[in-house]
This record gives structure tokens, sequence and C-alpha cells, in this order.
């Protein structure tokens, strides 16, 4: 009957390849301190040629803390630094708190409704009226990343309202948003020129 990978016990680390792991295993029955670790330095070389980048100083304690884990930590060799506990595998990174805001139009995010409301907090004239169509404009770029098949003008104007509070009104009457076209896509074949 043919053995299958899939009926050996599973690769700890699988980037090795199973016949590194079986030199690993191998080398854990070596009865002979000394020639445990004179396998052990031939394993690190193996590693070594398969992956070049491990050779470099920064990176010579990783090939040692693979083998401790390849061996199951049971590798019992002189180390020629500390490697990698079992436990220190095990941790878990801390959460990372996340601030949680409450946005009524999430497809615009949250930087943009914090601009609504710097914009809404400003004097009136004519630098908040600029602002306030940059921040509309803005607004239909996004909104046409979320519908591409067109935006009115006057579901802008009503979100931006909306979300001032009703500070920032514009009137679809007098104010026009600028229109977004979708760039030609690149031509990805080369013309090849002919010769005269």
């Amino acid at each position: 009957m043919l053995t299958y990978n899939t009926m050996l016990k599973p690769l700890a680390m699988p980037e090795y390849g199973r016949n590194l792991q079986q030199m690993v295993d191998h080398c854990m029955t070596i009865e002979d301190r000394e020639e445990r670790n004179i396998c052990a330095r031939s394993i690190i070389r193996a590693m070594e040629q398969l992956f070049p980048e491990l050779k470099l100083p920064e990176n010579a304690h990783k090939v040692w803390d693979h083998l401790a884990i390849m061996s199951d930590f049971r590798l019992d060799i002189d180390y020629p630094e500390d490697v990698v506990k079992p436990e220190d595998l095990k941790t878990q990174p801390e959460t990372v708190p996340y601030a949680q805001s409450d946005i009524r139009h999430r497809h615009y995010g949250k930087i943009t409704s914090q601009m609504v409301g710097k914009a809404a907090a400003m004097e009136s004239g004519k630098e908040r009226d600029a602002v306030v169509m940059l921040l509309a404009n803005h607004m239909k770029k996004q909104m046409l990343a979320l519908s591409p098949d067109g935006v009115d003008d006057r579901k802008i104007f009503t979100d931006l309202a909306v979300m001032s509070g009703g500070e920032l009104r514009l009137d679809p009457e007098t104010h026009r948003l600028h229109e977004f076209h979708e760039l030609p896509k690149p031509q990805t074949g080369k013309k090849k020129k002919k010769r005269k």
C-alpha cells in the first residue's frame, strides 16, 4: 500500500518540507550529544540553502527557532543562542481599542463627517462656501464609488444638510457639482512598429 502525506503526521513548519522534517526526526534519535550537534548544524545549513535570507546575521536566530519548533522543542543540543519557548508561541496580542462612533452615513466615512462638522462651525463667507462646495464634490465622488451608475446632486445636498444639522444647505437650482467620468482603461498590449 502506498503511503500518502495525508497519512503522515502534520508538519510543524510545512515551508521546509517533509525531507527536512525527517532529518530533524532522525537527529532526535541520535544518542551521542556531539554527533547530534553536528547533525543539527547540517540541518541548519540545509535550511539556509532553502531560504538564503536566513543566512543574514540579523536572521540567524530564526533558523534555530525553526529547528526547535520542528523538533517540538525536544531536540537536546547546544544552541548558539536562546531559542523561542513553547509558551511564547501561544501568546495572544493585546486587543487594540478602537474608538467606536456612530456614523449615520457610513459610506462617506468618519473623516468626511468630521470635515462637515468643521465646515459647519466656520463663519459664513466665501471661504466657507468654497469649503462646502469642495466637500459636496468629495461626497459625490465617494457616493459614485458606491453606485457607479450615477448620483443625483440633490441627494448629496440633502445628505450634507442632514450631516451638518441643517447648517450647510446648497440650493440645487444655483449650485452644480462636478461631473465625474470614468477614466479610459489603459491598453495592455504593445503595438509593434513596422519596419520600413
